[in-house]
């Protein structure tokens, strides 16, 4: 198979490739923290006492959640300007990221929160602590080491699902296939080229994840 394949137009073509590879990871990188902070709330309004607020954040999980991300995309992308809200490209796709990654992380924090037993909450109480100290120095910290490896392997999720903003003509990895696929019409070089640099991606998210869970310290309650 590997006789068919045109490797010197590959070679002319890497440093498109390579700067698709660079828009893929800052742009993941944005809709990275994007999807923490839409998380975070999400999940803060989850577990609020206030019911509406607690209802309000349910039913945008569950509606993220429920239907595909491409739907969500193009709702954002072709829904929007009919409304009168029109976004960039590069806008419109991180924020369908940040928001269709956003609702599963918050039920990964929310996990984390509620695998602090109701113990240790109650002795932070007991010692005084109010409800942002008892976050930030009993609850938060015992729910990092629980939360780290499934906001990581989101995080790889999230990296692969940004090969669909090429759809709506966001430049990145996936696009630089496409680019060389219309231009000299070689589709195996093209998207075998990309799906090796997805891969070089993939492991070294992956290894950052192995890295990290090794030096995570759990602490186990009594």
């Amino acid at each position: 198979m590997l006789e068919a394949f045109n490797f010197r137009v590959l070679l002319d073509y890497l440093p498109l490739f390579l700067k698709g590879m660079w828009a893929t990871a800052w742009l993941s990188g944005l809709s990275l923290a994007g999807a923490l902070v839409v998380g975070t709330l999400a999940c803060g309004g989850r577990l609020s006492r206030f019911r509406l607020l607690s209802a309000l954040a349910g039913a945008y999980i569950e509606a993220i959640r429920s239907t595909p991300l491409l739907a969500q995309l193009y709702f954002l992308y072709f829904g929007l300007p009919s409304l009168g809200v029109r976004l960039p490209e590069y806008q419109t796709g991180i924020l369908a990221l940040s928001l269709n990654s956003g609702a599963y992380m918050a039920e990964i924090i929310r996990a984390g929160v509620l695998s602090v037993s109701w113990g240790q909450i109650e002795a932070a109480m007991a010692y005084g602590l109010n409800y942002f100290q008892r976050m930030r120095y009993v609850v938060l910290p015992q729910a990092l080491g629980v939360t780290i490896p499934p906001l990581l392997g989101q995080a790889i999720v999230l990296v692969k699902d940004s090969a669909l903003l090429s759809l709506i003509s966001v430049f990145e990895l996936t696009r630089a296939g496409q680019i060389i696929t219309s231009e000299r019409f070689m589709p195996a070089e093209g998207f075998f080229t990309t799906a090796l640099l997805y891969l070089l991606i993939y492991y070294a998210l992956k290894a950052f994840s192995s890295w990290w869970q090794k030096r995570l310290i759990f602490v186990q309650p009594a």
